[in-house]
């Protein structure tokens, strides 16, 4: 690893432009690397079912999963703020001290007994919430951004399946308990995430043609982000209310995908052949979107794209039964349709969003408010199913609920869509850059 820094140090100390090949294969395998490691640190406690267990009559891995997303939920909140403002030499520092309380919290949760030790993942939630704002701010405001954030977008669609994947075979081959789990995962995640960390801060800083072609990206205080929001409100509630669904229904398929489908008919291993397939998918999708030049086609063939992938999920929830797919299949659907629209927001649309209206602030703010937002939806729709419809069949809820969050977002992906080609309508001059597109809707200060 030395060496190759070393490597890149030498040629940008002779001057020479670094080429984008080898920026985007050191930042955003980099970027990829990191999420991943987030992920064995959060999910792989999902792969255990913890049979029969309850605390207060209710299903002990419900009471676990609400837990944990209160204290994600909590992160995300505290992130709307915390992310806007932080600046560039206080990411690392942020990175180590979140993947270390996280693995602390993972060791209290198998060393104190049930049910005590469920509030070890509040502090788990509470110490990852934040990360993807993070380490997404090390990739935003350049050039190569699009196919960089795509890069460590897919790492959730691959990174799930796979600590499902590490999960199941810590649980059935090296026959680990279920509390144990978790941590025996997160020793290993822990330091390798402490390192890539470190890596991405020798990444170099947005050359004067990045800042031309997609703004400088800066901190945002309290009123900006205010103003930011009045500014495009129309669409934005429109965009974040859909991301609200979004999260809803990809968290539920996340955390309780054992309880919907028989994990004992597929391999462990299924769930990360499935979702590296889906990934590449994806991948070779964003990485066609990064050649469309004009920011404003890209924001509206986003939505399009996310809108179709939404009309897929409600017809394969409303017609599972008819329809009869085999667990690999419905699984690659339900990744892929879902995955289609949520990595959009999560990657190339609001860092688009940002070069369309050249507005000074960073995507970080966008992200962790849909995301608070999300996981709120996720946690309040927990708490009515253990609550309020405790006998419903997980396979029969999920599915119904396809059918009503795929129509949901399809209407509000097509209502931001029509918002942006009626905003499109007045006479504007582009170019590849995508300079046209601010022409049309005016400049956005947010100067301090």
């Amino acid at each position: 690893m030395e060496k190759i820094l070393n490597i890149i140090q030498r040629l940008r100390g002779n001057g020479k432009a670094m080429p984008d090949w080898l920026f985007v294969f050191w930042a955003g395998g980099t970027a990829l690397l990191s999420y991943s490691l987030v992920y064995a640190l959060r999910k792989p406690f999902t792969a255990a079912e913890f049979d029969g267990m309850q605390i207060a009559g209710m299903d002990y891995k419900i009471v676990v999963s609400m837990i944990q997303l209160i204290g994600y939920v909590c992160a995300k909140m505290l992130g709307i703020k915390f992310i806007s403002e932080l600046k560039p030499q206080n990411r690392l520092k942020f990175i180590v001290g979140s993947a270390a309380l996280s693995e602390v919290s993972l060791l209290t949760f198998a060393l104190v007994p049930a049910p005590l030790n469920i509030f070890a993942l509040f502090f788990n939630g509470l110490s990852l919430g934040c990360m993807w704002g993070v380490i997404f701010s090390f990739l935003e405001g350049r050039r190569t951004t699009d196919i960089l954030a795509s890069i460590m977008g897919v790492s959730m669609a691959l990174s799930s399946g796979v600590a499902k994947s590490l999960g199941l075979y810590a649980l059935h081959t090296l026959h680990v308990s279920e509390f144990w789990m978790p941590a025996l995962i997160g020793a290993v995640a822990f330091p390798l995430l402490c390192l890539a960390g470190w890596v991405m801060t020798k990444l170099p800083r947005p050359t004067a043609a990045d800042i031309a072609s997609r703004s400088e990206r800066v901190t945002l205080n309290a009123r900006e982000r205010m103003q930011l929001f009045r500014r495009f409100m129309p669409v934005l509630l429109m965009l974040f209310i859909a991301n609200l669904l979004l999260t809803v229904q990809r968290d539920i398929k996340e955390d309780f995908i054992v309880c919907i489908i028989d994990v004992h008919s597929v391999s462990s291993w299924a769930f990360a052949y499935i979702d590296g397939i889906a990934t590449l998918v994806l991948l070779g999708v964003f990485a066609v979107m990064s050649t469309v030049k004009s920011h404003l086609k890209t924001l509206c063939i986003l939505l399009g794209v996310s809108a179709a992938g939404m009309a897929a999920l409600a017809f394969v929830g409303a017609r599972h039964a008819a329809l009869s797919m085999p667990a690999t299949a419905w699984l690659f659907m339900q990744t892929f349709c879902i995955d289609i629209a949520y990595l959009s927001f999560q990657t190339i649309f609001f860092e688009r969003f940002i070069a369309c209206f050249k507005i000074r602030g960073n995507v970080g703010f966008f992200i962790i408010t849909i995301d608070f937002i999300g996981y709120v939806g996720t946690l309040a729709l927990l708490m009515f199913k253990e609550l309020g419809a405790s006998n419903v069949d997980w396979a029969v809820f999920y599915n119904q609920m396809s059918m009503f969050i795929g129509v949901a977002c399809c209407v509000m992906f097509i209502g931001a869509l029509v918002y942006m080609l009626q905003a499109g309508r007045p006479k504007r001059s582009t170019d590849e850059a995508g300079a046209g597109d601010a022409q049309l809707y005016g400049t956005v200060s947010m100067a301090k």
